[in-house]
């Protein structure tokens, strides 16, 4: 039982009569990307002052400026080749050593083993 009594009781609100009162949803797909602006084309962007342009799953240039960096990614590729082939090279010389190693290693332990073996071959001749 409240104190002061029930004073709040809000009205209903009407139901709504449409969501829209536009007619612009009854418009097929293109008629409304033409009324709406939703062609948006394909997304650019501007790096470093050269103009980028995203077609076909690529970054594309705009401009016919990208002669300049073809010679300079020419330049790049060819030194990118040269490390490469002088990695496999480095990459060779170190198994090579390390063949060397093991083989010293191995070489070093028989004699270490034939160095026991005399000693203790001494030691029953005394």
């Amino acid at each position: 039982m409240p104190l002061f009594g029930n004073s709040f009781s809000p009205k209903k609100t009407p139901p709504r009569k449409w969501a829209s009162l536009s007619n612009l949803h009854l418009l097929d797909r293109s008629t409304r990307e033409v009324e709406l602006g939703l062609e948006y084309g394909s997304p650019t962007m501007n790096l470093a002052g050269q103009s980028l342009k995203f077609e076909n799953g690529h970054w594309v240039s705009e401009s016919g400026s990208f002669l300049g960096d073809r010679r300079e990614l020419q330049r790049l590729r060819k030194r990118n080749q040269q490390l490469e082939e002088e990695n496999n090279l480095l990459r060779l010389k170190v198994d090579v050593l390390l063949d060397m190693l093991s083989e010293t290693t191995a070489e070093s332990h028989l004699m270490e083993k034939e160095l026991e073996e005399l000693k203790q071959h001494s030691r029953k001749k005394k």
